[in-house]
């Protein structure tokens, strides 16, 4: 049994809690909120026992094994830090970091402290993502040339997920100031990530990002919307394949689509997680040459990330995505920021 400790109090918050208490093996003892009344409803909630408004605080009455961080972006890395210090295990909400710098700090950190420490890029539960990842670096399917990925929303036309024009706890991720990298950072981070694992690293990569109005002013109360709503990624693999990325929130139809194609000299592989995450679709080039039908692979269901962090810290050992690989994606996300660049 390993006692975890949740720092924020949203509705992501409420996921990590909701996704612990299905295992066995690990009990959730305390939660640290920006004020005491936030923290105690959400305790109350989610029956836990301890509740703070101050982090140093919560470390100091100790009693804990791991932490898991689910705060807007620009407070990881403080945050992160201090539990690293505090000598316990971490689990950290994508993306790691606000920049480059402070992702360093933090996988640096991880690194010298011998803790088990993941970024919570979710879609890592999908089978059919390893399984890919394993066929291209067998080799099975030869030279890879091309793939296209998306990650696809709706949630600032629909109001099925929550309606940022009325709720205030969606709206800080419309706004830099507090703390929001926009679709980039929201959702491109899990498509970067997704894309790579198979595909391996880039060389260089262009990105165009744009924001929409969607208020008078571009801004409702406090909360000024300048962040990107959608953004076009271009990228060049380290092998010498191409990979396009689509990546949006105003995508009417597509709640939240993830989806990834890749091209090679001996067949392609479809993946497409509405259609299942232990499933894909692969096409072969006969002994003929010719080209075979698609045919679908279905494959065991993996531990979600939350199971794979508690399983790793009770076992003794590293779990991915670890911190490094929360830096790799992160400087791809700084080069997008910037238009582009050579990795």
């Amino acid at each position: 049994m390993i006692r975890i400790a949740i720092v924020g109090t949203g509705w992501w918050a409420g996921v990590h809690a909701a996704e612990f208490a299905k295992d066995e093996r690990a009990c959730i003892v305390a939660v640290c909120g920006t004020s005491l009344e936030k923290a105690a409803a959400f305790a109350s909630e989610h029956g836990i026992a301890r509740y703070y408004a101050d982090l140093d605080a919560m470390l100091a009455d100790g009693g804990l094994d791991a932490v898991a961080i689910v705060t807007p972006d620009h407070t990881h890395c403080p945050q992160v830090l201090k539990v690293l210090e505090a000598g316990l295990h971490v689990l950290c909400e994508k993306p790691l970091a606000f920049s480059v710098e402070e992702a360093r700090l933090m996988a640096d950190a991880a690194a010298k402290s011998g803790k088990v420490n993941m970024v919570n890029l979710s879609y890592r539960k999908s089978a059919a993502l390893h399984a890919a990842a394993d066929m291209l670096r067998r080799g099975e399917l030869g030279r890879v040339f091309h793939a296209e990925a998306r990650y696809l929303q709706n949630w600032l036309l629909a109001s099925d997920q929550g309606d940022w024009r009325s709720e205030r706890k969606w709206l800080w991720r419309l706004s830099s100031a507090h703390g929001s990298k926009g679709a980039l950072g929201d959702i491109g981070v899990h498509i970067l990530d997704f894309a790579t694992l198979p595909l391996g690293p880039v060389k260089n990569i262009r990105c165009r990002m744009k924001t929409f109005d969607k208020a008078p002013g571009g801004r409702i109360g406090e909360y000024l919307m300048d962040v990107n709503d959608s953004a076009l990624i271009d990228m060049e693999l380290q092998s010498g394949a191409l990979c396009s990325i689509s990546l949006t929130r105003l995508a009417c139809g597509r709640p939240n689509k993830v989806s990834l194609c890749i091209y090679a000299e001996k067949g392609s592989i479809d993946i497409d997680l509405d259609e299942g995450w232990d499933r894909m679709k692969v096409a072969r080039i006969g002994p003929d040459g010719g080209q075979g039908a698609w045919e679908s692979v279905e494959l065991p269901e993996r531990d979600s990330l939350y199971r794979a962090f508690v399983s790793a810290v009770l076992e003794g050992r590293g779990g991915e995505p670890d911190f490094a690989r929360g830096l790799e994606i992160q400087r791809l996300l700084e080069a997008c920021e910037k238009g582009g660049g050579s990795m």
